[in-house]
């Protein structure tokens, strides 16, 4: 049986009274793209701090390529890239001797690959880090976290401030990671970036895991938030039962609800109250938390 690239077992940090992630249980294969799905305060970034060994857990453990991330902590991050969603960088520097700096710690200075990163993403090597964009920074961290070509790469929201163009430069990146057989660890609470990148992805809410999904699946639940207006006040009762509708919302003539699968059924028991307009788009991350795990609700203020 092959070792599991990242594994946790009860994984749980308490910060005093307050949660940080509780009774974690993960484990990720060599050579997938896992990702790692949540709201902000969830307990993503917690997680990635254990996994490091930046912060030491409350109970429970965790191992990286079968080594614990406590006892083993310095070998194992000799073994992961690392892209922090909150970084601090040396600003006096140049982006080129920050980049030949951190290679110079692997033994790796001047590496031709640093090079071929940066001008793939079009990072600024020149310029004073201080001089930088958010965006161009960004740049920065995601070339060192990839240029030593570590076996594990462990990435908190990797592309917060980068356009779309050098987005897509980035998931190229992850597509040769994979193909490479090297394993990543995505942090983000963007749906479609987890959808477009991922072979597998956690869902985590309140510090706690709901669930892990193909991604194949994910996608197959096609969900829509759907806000559709009437000639005439809505009742609840001939939409209570509808098969892949939830978190039902009747304001009026306005209804508003999450539809998995086929529209038809929604807009069949709508057509008596008159339709006269539908509004259907993809759910932003709470809304997809919300129709997924949330109860069932509706709210009719006639």
């Amino acid at each position: 049986m092959n070792q599991s690239a990242i594994q946790t077992s009860g994984l749980t940090k308490f910060y005093g009274h307050h949660r940080g992630i509780a009774d974690l249980d993960l484990t990720i294969h060599p050579g997938e793209v896992f990702g790692f799905l949540g709201p902000n305060g969830a307990g993503k970034t917690t997680t990635i701090r254990l996994l490091l060994d930046l912060i030491r857990p409350s109970r429970g453990r965790a191992r990286i390529l079968g080594l614990d991330c406590q006892r083993d902590g310095i070998w194992v991050r000799r073994q992961v890239g690392y892209l922090p969603g909150e970084f601090q960088l040396y600003e006096n520097l140049t982006g080129r001797q920050l980049l030949d700096y951190l290679g110079s710690l692997h033994g790796d200075r001047h590496s031709p690959r640093v090079h071929a990163l940066a001008d793939r993403l079009g990072a600024e090597l020149e310029r004073p880090i201080q001089d930088l964009s958010h965006g161009n920074k960004q740049k920065l961290v995601i070339v060192q976290a990839f240029m030593h070509q570590a076996p594990v790469l462990i990435l908190d929201e990797p592309t917060s401030g980068l356009d779309p163009l050098v987005q897509q430069e980035f998931f190229g990146l992850l597509s040769e990671t994979r193909a490479a057989g090297r394993t990543v660890f995505l942090s983000s609470h963007n749906l479609n970036e987890v959808e477009r990148t991922c072979d597998r992805v956690a869902s985590v809410r309140e510090g706690r895991l709901v669930a892990v999904d193909e991604i194949a699946a994910l996608r197959g639940q096609a969900l829509r938030i759907v806000t559709l207006t009437c000639e005439r006040p809505l009742e609840a009762a001939p939409f209570d039962e509808l098969p892949g509708l939830s978190d039902l919302r009747i304001t009026g003539r306005e209804l508003r609800c999450s539809v998995q699968g086929s529209l038809g059924g929604l807009i069949a028991a709508a057509a008596p109250y008159g339709i006269t307009d539908i509004l259907s788009r993809e759910p932003n991350l709470e809304e997809f938390f919300l129709a997924r795990y949330g109860e069932r609700r509706h709210d009719d203020a006639r």
